[in-house]
């Protein structure tokens, strides 16, 4: 099913200063999983949930993103070409195509997370529009994170997650462990996972100042008034922060990966 009415914006303009290895020369959201950019996979996710309509906020060399998506389907096509002709190349051994409509704005390359969403305002077609992080991954249910957000009335809600450890866990007692777990989910605390939905109030929360971060005052204010509803995400996420995080996900490709919703 296409939910075309509904736009999704994700933030494409960080540094990535955690993961320097692998963003030095190119932005975090083009960073590869399984040779597809991280980006790729986020879209997908939606994709598969019918929203097709996307809004990426680019900064730090947002340009290496633009001309991603202007050879898309050269890049993941076959195809011929004749030189030195205005025609466009014939493109062979396709497979299924991704029907994405896909606006690229440049917000500014310092410019901060809440601030790259006040920017693309005027881009935003829908009342209710979706938005996450260029870094991160999940097996979030959109449809059912859309009637959440539609049934309590609020202006926003977060994908609340809890993360994994990065160390291992030990159950201990009377000094010895009775269990260890390499890398358990946290039972305590849940972390913004993300994956949000807003009504286009929100707007009025945001500056188009440099320094607005979404994560400060937009979004501390819209809890204190009432307005930021939480939804529990149980299943698999992963952000992609540190170079020991790049080669996870990548393990986890060559698997069974659980943010792979869609198909093939």
């Amino acid at each position: 099913m296409v939910n075309e009415d509904i736009d999704v914006v994700i933030l494409c303009g960080g540094m990535g200063t955690r993961l320097r290895e692998e963003t030095e020369y190119r932005p975090k959201p083009m960073v590869e999983i399984g040779g597809r950019p991280i980006l790729w996979h986020i879209m997908k996710i939606y994709g598969h949930h019918g929203y097709r309509r996307f809004i990426l906020c680019l900064g730090y060399r947002g340009e290496i993103i633009k001309q991603y998506f202007l050879n898309y389907q050269t890049l993941n096509c076959d195809f011929t070409i004749k030189l030195g002709a205005e025609e466009q190349p014939v493109l062979h051994q396709c497979g299924p195509r991704d029907d994405w409509t896909i606006t690229l704005v440049d917000t500014g390359e310092t410019t901060l997370t809440g601030a790259r969403i006040k920017r693309i305002e005027h881009f935003v077609r829908s009342d209710t529009f979706m938005l996450t992080y260029g870094d991160g991954v999940a097996d979030v249910d959109i449809k059912r994170l859309i009637e959440f957000h539609r049934s309590h009335g609020r202006i926003g809600t977060v994908t609340g997650v809890r993360p994994y450890s990065r160390f291992g866990e030990l159950v201990v007692q009377d000094g010895q462990v009775r269990q260890f777990s390499e890398k358990p989910q946290v039972a305590e605390g849940v972390v913004n996972g993300g994956f949000f939905v807003f009504g286009r109030k929100f707007f009025d929360y945001l500056s188009a100042d440099e320094s607005c971060v979404l994560e400060h005052q937009p979004l501390e204010s819209l809890a204190r008034d009432g307005q930021l509803m939480v939804y529990f995400h149980e299943g698999f996420w992963q952000c992609m922060d540190t170079y020991r995080d790049f080669l996870a996900l990548n393990e986890m490709w060559k698997k069974n990966p659980a943010w792979k919703v869609w198909n093939p």
